[in-house]
């Protein structure tokens, strides 16, 4: 897939959408993408992920991994595409780890997968579970890259299918809130604003 197809089928299923958010880090934004309103359906969820593993289908990946929630989709579909398995890390008191079982063979290939990256910080703390298991990060793939250029892995190369440049205002400076315009409604990640 292009990077505008990929963006015009995030419109049409109005996952980027376009208002006056609060998000997660406290700041406002006239834009927001909510993946899930396009990893709901299956078949784009598959045809994205095809996209995202053609990336790096000769990189030898062993394993896909994903971080909890989004990811997991993301990780299960590249991984049915790239013919390998798939798993997901999760918090257990604030800190990425496997559970379930989930491990790493000393030197295991692995693609790390996200939906939505503005900082990279669940990205950096997948990379490190996967190296302190004893994989090697091959290369992260996403959906979606905000940060307009801003994140880096190290020596860890990463692919977004589509880049984004998304302006955010403080709220005192937000020219949408001088404008007297409302507070968009969007999905919850069960996180809490910054006020």
């Amino acid at each position: 897939m292009t990077e505008q197809e990929v963006k015009d089928l995030l419109i049409e299923t109005n996952a980027i959408m376009n208002g006056h958010f609060l998000l997660t880090s406290g700041l406002h934004s006239p834009h927001y993408v909510e993946k899930f309103n396009v990893l709901q359906h299956p078949a784009y969820t598959q045809k994205l992920c095809e996209a995202m593993a053609e990336n790096f289908k000769d990189a030898g990946i062993e394993t896909v991994v994903g971080p909890v929630t989004g990811g997991i989709l993301l990780a299960h579909e590249t991984g049915k595409a790239l013919g390998t398995r798939a798993i997901f890390t999760e918090r257990v008191d604030g800190k990425m780890t496997f559970r379930r079982g989930f491990s790493l063979h000393e030197g295991e290939r692995v693609l790390i997968v996200e939906d939505i990256v503005t900082t990279g910080g669940s990205i950096k703390e997948v990379i490190e579970v996967v190296k302190r298991h004893g994989g090697i990060p091959v290369a992260v793939s996403m959906l979606v890259d905000r940060s307009g250029g801003k994140i880096s892995f190290g020596d860890v190369p990463y692919k977004a299918l589509l880049r984004l440049n998304v302006e955010t205002y403080k709220p005192e400076a937000c020219p949408l809130c001088k404008e007297g315009i409302p507070m968009t409604k969007r999905g919850s990640t069960g996180k809490k604003a910054a006020r």
